[in-house]
């Protein structure tokens, strides 16, 4: 454990039990929702992002014609 997480617990030790575990549920949950990111974007194929970049692109040229670029 880091340094810095232990001195995070020593203070979240000196709260009440009602806010610790309103802390602790929104870390949790916080984790919780990295980990779907993380699983999302590291199963994202290659043909997926090509789709994506060019999807923007699209959208990047629509929005320069909007502008009269």
């Amino acid at each position: 454990m880091t340094e810095l997480l232990e001195r995070a617990i020593a203070q979240l030790k000196t709260l009440p039990v009602a806010e610790q575990d309103a802390i602790a549920a929104r870390l949790l949950a916080e984790m919780e929702d990295e980990q779907r990111w993380k699983a999302q974007f590291e199963s994202t194929t290659d043909a997926q992002w090509d789709r994506l970049a060019d999807m923007v692109r699209q959208e990047i040229t629509a929005g320069d014609k909007m502008l009269g670029r």
